[in-house]
């Protein structure tokens, strides 16, 4: 039986099927809903959990090598909201020190989600925190 780390069935069977370069989407309580890709919903209620904790529960078995999130995420938030992403997003450089971050307007953000292998669903309220991980 899994007693630490990801417990959730269906988010551990997505996790299991990413290889290299595929993107996965982990967004907010009111993200667009994609009816072409796996959606795990682990949302519970406003604000658990946050998109930072999954990233957070990411670091220790997912190589990511590229992160996208929208631009309009750096000027509807507060300084600590922008820390806490980054200090998030730094994790994963242990992994992979060239990892790199785009920020892209989030209506192109959306278009990429088709190509994702899946989304998961948060119950994050933060203003355009949404993110698509790539693996490397």
């Amino acid at each position: 039986m899994i007693q630490k780390g990801i417990l959730n069935p269906d988010l551990l069977e997505l996790l299991a099927r990413i290889r290299h370069t595929n993107t996965i989407v982990i967004a907010d309580w009111a993200f667009p809903s994609w009816p072409e890709i796996q959606t795990v919903d682990i949302s519970l209620t406003r604000g658990i959990p946050l998109i930072t904790d999954v990233l957070d529960l990411l670091h220790e078995n997912f190589k990511v090598g590229r992160i996208w999130q929208a631009e309009q995420f750096l000027i509807t938030n507060p300084q600590e909201t922008l820390d806490k992403y980054e200090s998030s997003f730094n994790g994963f450089k242990s992994f992979y020190p060239e990892l790199e971050l785009t920020r892209l307007p989030h209506d192109d953000l959306k278009k990429l989600v088709p190509t994702s292998i899946g989304l998961i669903r948060t119950g994050d309220p933060t203003a355009y925190g949404n993110v698509i991980l790539q693996s490397v």
